[in-house]
Parts: structure tokens; sequence; C-alpha cells
């Protein structure tokens, strides 16, 4: 890919994932964001989370399916920059607008309620692989060491896909469309890597 393209790229997947924040501060101070402000900016940063999250997971497939994506990876950190940002907003927003920084308030949270048990989890999983998304890190941990560890991403989206269903009022099936695509990336990654592996042996004829 040419560097001028991909910078242009570049440039428009952080307008892309900026535009909900920008939308979300100007409604803040526009008083836009509808009868219940905080659970409007609580579901939208979530949605996000898990969202970007699906997308990031959605690279190495993809790229397996075809070498002429294989410039997707140049993506993949920042998207998945991206989920932990929006995922940082999320638990804020719990922090700070649903508790108001009250620890005990948080605590019995934590403890009583298993959606922000799960929540929690999920935010805890991508803190490490945010924390570790330098080249610096790379070479510190090494390669093989910090691929296992950034696998954590399959186990934190899965705990936001529960954190969403435990959320919402029984018979509700919003987080459906979402958990459908988690298990389709789920048997993609082996499926793509077996076909990757039987394509150099394809390959004479």
């Amino acid at each position: 890919m040419h560097p001028t393209t991909l910078i242009t790229l570049k440039a428009l997947t952080w307008i892309a994932c900026l535009w909900l924040f920008a939308r979300l501060v100007w409604g803040a101070f526009t008083n836009d964001l509808g009868v219940d402000p905080t659970a409007t900016i609580a579901f939208s940063t979530g949605l996000a989370t898990l969202r970007l999250l699906l997308i990031t997971l959605a690279i190495t497939p993809l790229r397996r399916l075809s070498p002429r994506l294989a410039w997707l990876v140049k993506f993949r950190r920042l998207l998945g920059l991206f989920a932990f940002f929006y995922g940082t907003l999320h638990m804020l927003t719990w922090v700070a607008l649903y508790n108001g920084f009250d620890g005990n308030a948080m605590l019995a949270d934590v403890t009583k309620r298993r959606f922000i048990t799960m929540g929690m989890a999920a935010w805890m999983l991508l803190l490490p692989l945010a924390a570790t998304s330098t080249n610096w890190a790379i070479r510190k941990l090494g390669g093989k060491n910090w691929n296992r560890l950034h696998k954590l991403i399959y186990l934190a989206a899965v705990c936001g896909v529960i954190h969403y269903w435990w959320q919402v009022k029984t018979g509700v099936l919003t987080p459906l469309g979402t958990t459908g695509i988690l298990v389709v990336l789920f048997v993609a990654r082996p499926v793509t890597a077996w076909l990757q592996r039987r394509k150099p042996r394809a390959a004479p004829s």
C-alpha cells in the first residue's frame, strides 16, 4: 500500500473512532443527550468498546483469507487502543456519574451486581493489553510472550458480551447480534489458520 494511502486511511480511522466521543462531548455541552444523559453515555461507550473489539478481532481472519488485506494489521493496534479508550470512558461513567467516586458504593456494586463484576473483569483484561501496546513492550516481552498475552483480548470480548447480556432486562435480545459476530470470529480463527496452512501445499501443480 502506498504510504500516502495508508496515512489517509489512518486519519480517517482516527476521525471515525473519535466521532462518538465528539458527539458525546457536544451533546453534554448542548444538553442534548436525551432524558437520561448518564445512561446514554454508558450505553454508547459500552457498545463502542464491543464493536471496536470485534473489528480488532476480525483483522487476523481477514488477513489470512486474502494476502491483499495484509495492510489491515497496521490498524489493529490503533483500533485496540480505541477499544480500551471507550472501555475506560464506560468504566469512568460508572465511577464518576453513577457512583460519584464513592468507594463504598463501587465496592457494593462490584460484589452485588454481577454485570458490574463482569464489566470490571473485561476492563482489567484490556488494561495489560493497552499497557503493552508499544514497540518497546513487544521487544521487552518477546514476540511469542507478547502474542500469548494479547490473546486475552478474546477473553475480554467474552466478558464484555456477558456484561452486556447481564445488563439488559430478561427477554431483551439486543446483545444477540454482537454475540453472533463474536462466535463467528472464534470459529473463523482456527478455520482461516487451517486454510492458510493448506495454501503452500496446494500451490505446486
